[in-house]
């Protein structure tokens, strides 16, 4: 078996690495294979040719990575354009797990403490005065805010921040700010509220039963209240 299959197609070259060979074949194979392609007297020498590498389901090392690379720093007119595989790491599973759930949280978050949560919140705990809790998605609150909620940490204008919102000294959605003082209270009949970025890029307050048209999506993730 190969460990090294060349495929061309209209837009370039793909190189497949055997997932079941060794290394060392690998790098021997990928070396000679490159050595005879160099050589092609019927090839245009005046071209440059880039080329994916496909290592199946091996997650290659930084190390592996830079020995491929290291093969191609013979023939210049030869490079890598990208190494892909069909896995992902554990950590990027983990952040793509965590931006897509929706993550229940109940703790007592006190002044002075700064709470950063991935993906989208169902807060059912206590948020104290002078307390921050951000979520890199929606934040939807069930329990008491007295302190800072920022929704959309790292500039995600999509998140909302909904729930029970009366209370919170700031509201934060991305980088924009709305600061709750008394001319500006929710009052008690709407203290089931939702925050959002509008079209024209500016914190907007609405019922929650809108983000069924505002945030349809939303509104299904956080079961509608």
């Amino acid at each position: 078996m190969q460990a090294v299959v060349l495929k061309g197609y209209n837009n370039g070259y793909e190189l497949i690495l055997e997932p079941t060979a060794s290394f060392t074949g690998i790098k021997v194979e990928l070396s000679n294979l490159m050595e005879k392609l160099h050589n092609d007297e019927t090839a245009d020498r005046t071209k440059k040719y880039s080329f994916n590498i496909n290592t199946g389901m091996i997650l290659y090392t930084a190390e592996q990575k830079q020995a491929l690379e290291n093969i191609f720093a013979n023939y210049p007119r030869f490079s890598i354009h990208k190494i892909q595989s069909s896995v992902i790491e554990k950590q990027e599973a983990q952040e793509i797990v965590d931006s897509t759930t929706v993550h229940v949280n109940g703790d007592i978050i006190r002044n002075g403490q700064d709470k950063l949560v991935q993906g989208d919140l169902l807060f059912l705990g206590t948020l104290h005065e002078g307390g921050i809790l951000r979520a890199t998605g929606s934040i939807f609150v069930l329990g008491t805010a007295n302190g800072v909620l920022c929704a959309g940490h790292e500039n995600n204008t999509s998140a909302v921040l909904a729930g029970n919102l009366k209370n919170a000294q700031q509201l934060r959605i991305a980088d924009l700010v709305d600061i709750v003082n008394e001319d500006k209270k929710i009052s008690e009949t709407d203290q089931m509220s939702a925050l959002f970025v509008n079209d024209l890029h500016a914190l907007a307050l609405t019922r929650i039963e809108q983000l069924k048209t505002t945030r349809p999506k939303l509104f299904i993730k956080a079961g509608g209240f």
